[in-house]
């Protein structure tokens, strides 16, 4: 259909194949966005594997604006009827609609489900062409009725168009890890830069797992082996059943992920006794040089920072700190080893502070359909974005760095 505020022609797909993947990667690349999670090949694993399709809630709408043959800005919306798999809770909001009589669901997210990693949403060639599609995605919410339209973990750009749009935001806490500045030559030059309590710490927790009989080893990219990745999901979907929930992602989206985007990955598996206990996959935003990985460079791709992104992890035994040497000190370890800019380590999470992981504010997007509904939502997140601030400077007195120099 054609735009009408524009000269865009619009099209809505419904599935990943109906989209050609060379066009959204090549696309995606000139966001400068180098993570795996908004490629065509991500996105598809999620719908094929049956991870994220609509009979688990999540139904994609692949928008797209046009100018001829030559797309101009695409967005992934997913049309859901509950809020799982988002990190950014809106349950209050969907409580006070029922309360009243209204119906919440389904709504509108564009986001990438279970996922969440700050990056592009909006792929756009120009900013124009983003606040256009953000007008459509608006546009298309208001044409099905819609309760609400949320965009999670925007990059700038998404979010700035988001704004002029007149979406409401709102904030959130993450904490990540740094080595742009410092460029720590190795993990005990980094101990060096935490104050004693922190360091401490950190050398007593490893030590417990040492102790333990526990080795690392890590595998990247078409090394991490079949048997690896069957052993990770094993430990991963134990974990979820532990918390009494099924896991959100499938064996098949794992295997699907190892066969089209085989560099974007890796592994640390945790031994005792020539034995595999535990396992965490981290994913990575450089693509290694290796003639075997295919579908991982785009022609124009802008090398940008090099980032590492906890992501899964999952084990069959309990040993002391091993979840903090799974998740943190080995992946932060790699990281310094082969020159990783930032480690991020996921929702939440307080305690990476410890850690040396620094809280980060990140952006999502709302609009709401109902009127007096928007307004109440707009005086929350004020009131809760000051909370933010001051939360974010009461976290930075309490820094885990030195502040005299080693």
């Amino acid at each position: 259909m054609k735009n009408s505020s524009n000269d865009y022609v619009t099209r809505v797909l419904a599935s990943p194949q109906e989209v050609d993947a060379a066009q959204w990667n090549a696309l995606l690349a000139q966001q400068g966005h180098a993570s795996p999670f908004m490629r065509h090949e991500y996105l598809a694993a999620l719908h094929h594997s049956g991870s994220a399709t609509p009979g688990t809630g999540w139904a994609p709408c692949f928008v797209t604006l046009w100018r001829g043959a030559e797309l101009q800005a695409a967005c992934v919306l997913y049309l859901k009827n509950h809020s799982y798999g988002e990190y950014v809770f809106d349950w209050a909001w969907a409580n006070a609609y029922e309360q009243n009589g209204l119906a919440y669901y389904p709504k509108a997210v564009a986001a990438v489900p279970f996922t969440p990693v700050p990056g592009t949403r909006l792929l756009a060639r120009d900013p124009a062409a983003r606040l256009a599609l953000v007008r459509t995605l608006l546009a298309l919410c208001r044409t099905q009725k819609l309760s609400s339209l949320h965009l999670l973990f925007g990059a700038d750009e998404d979010i700035a168009a988001c704004d002029e749009a007149g979406l409401m935001l709102r904030h959130t806490v993450q904490f990540h890890w740094r080595n742009a500045d410092a460029r720590y030559a190795s993990f005990d030059a980094f101990l060096a830069s935490l104050n004693q309590d922190k360091r401490k710490k950190i050398r007593q927790e490893r030590r417990k797992v040492a102790d333990a009989g526990v080795r690392f080893r890590w595998a990247r990219g078409t090394d991490i082996t079949t048997g690896d990745w069957d052993f990770f999901y094993r430990c991963y979907e134990r974990t979820y059943l532990e918390h009494g929930n099924a896991p959100y992602l499938t064996r098949d989206f794992f295997h699907r992920l190892a066969d089209t985007l085989p560099g974007h990955w890796l592994l640390f598996t945790a031994e005792r006794n020539a034995q595999p206990i535990a396992t965490s996959l981290i994913a990575l935003s450089d693509h290694p040089a290796r003639a075997t990985d295919t579908n991982d460079t785009e022609p124009g791709a802008s090398p940008g920072p090099r980032i590492a992104y906890g992501r899964y992890w999952g084990a069959l035994e309990r040993v002391d700190c091993l979840h903090f040497e799974a998740c943190y000190y080995q992946p932060l370890a790699w990281c310094i080893e082969h020159g990783y800019d930032r480690f991020e380590g996921g929702a939440q999470g307080e305690h990476k502070m410890a850690r040396a992981l620094m809280p980060v504010k990140t952006t999502s997007a709302h609009w709401l359909a109902h009127p007096a509904f928007a307004d109440a939502v707009q005086r929350f997140l004020e009131r809760e974005g000051d909370g933010v601030d001051g939360y974010i400077e009461h976290l930075a007195e309490r820094s885990p760095f030195r502040q005299d120099k080693p």
